[in-house]
């Protein structure tokens, strides 16, 4: 299982990759594995500010729907039109081609409660 030591994570299973203000925000390799093949990817809250938790959206695999939720409050300021054609990038490259929107951080100090690689991992159980 893949879990780049780079990146922030939530227990809800999102990766965050810190740059300056904007965060990329998917999911992990763990949660596309547990969720199986990804058929649909919503995110309809482009140009929207959300509070830390908020749901922003949801993926659909072939058995489930699951809510995405925000690791830190902030501004949705684009989604990845990739995943309208090929969700199934989700599951082919969880932090590279599948991530799922970008985010303007709305206070900084909200990624310190972020999980490091190796929290994530514990957490998981990997």
């Amino acid at each position: 299982m893949n879990t780049p030591s780079d990146l922030k994570y939530t227990k809800d299973h999102e990766w965050v990759k810190i740059e300056g203000d904007t965060l990329t925000i998917g999911i992990t390799d763990f949660a596309q594995g547990e969720l199986g093949d990804i058929v649909y990817v919503e995110v309809d809250t482009l140009d929207e500010s959300l509070d830390e938790e908020a749901v922003f959206g949801t993926v659909e695999a072939v058995k489930t729907v699951s809510d995405l939720f925000m690791p830190v409050a902030g501004e949705i300021v684009e989604f990845n039109q990739i995943l309208e054609e090929e969700p199934e990038k989700v599951n082919d490259d969880p932090y590279g081609e599948g991530w799922m929107i970008k985010i303007k951080v709305t206070d900084s100090t909200d990624l310190d409660s972020l999980l490091n690689a190796d929290d994530y991992k514990s957490l998981i159980g990997a």
